[in-house]
């Protein structure tokens, strides 16, 4: 079973998990998800504050979730096909 596979059914499970499985998962993993919290330069939360207000102005367009995905697998099957 490929990764991309695993994380989307891991994903779905802990979507309705049970409290007490999920409490014993963080367990086995806590530290790890700790140390992968993303932390975030000042530089980089400024280009994010600036393509926002980009956004909310109408200076630059944005894609909906379903265009960026469907760009996403165009490129993924011309990397594909070689």
């Amino acid at each position: 079973m490929d990764t991309a596979l695993i994380r989307q059914r891991l994903h779905t499970w802990l979507e309705t998990a049970s409290d007490k499985k999920l409490r014993a998962i963080y367990t086995m993993v806590e530290e790890d998800a700790e140390q992968a919290a993303v932390e975030y330069t000042d530089e980089y939360k400024h280009e994010l504050e600036r393509r926002l207000a980009a956004y909310q102005n109408g200076s630059e367009a944005a894609l909906t979730a379903r265009e960026s995905r469907e760009r996403i697998d165009k490129l993924m099957n011309a990397i594909r096909k070689g």
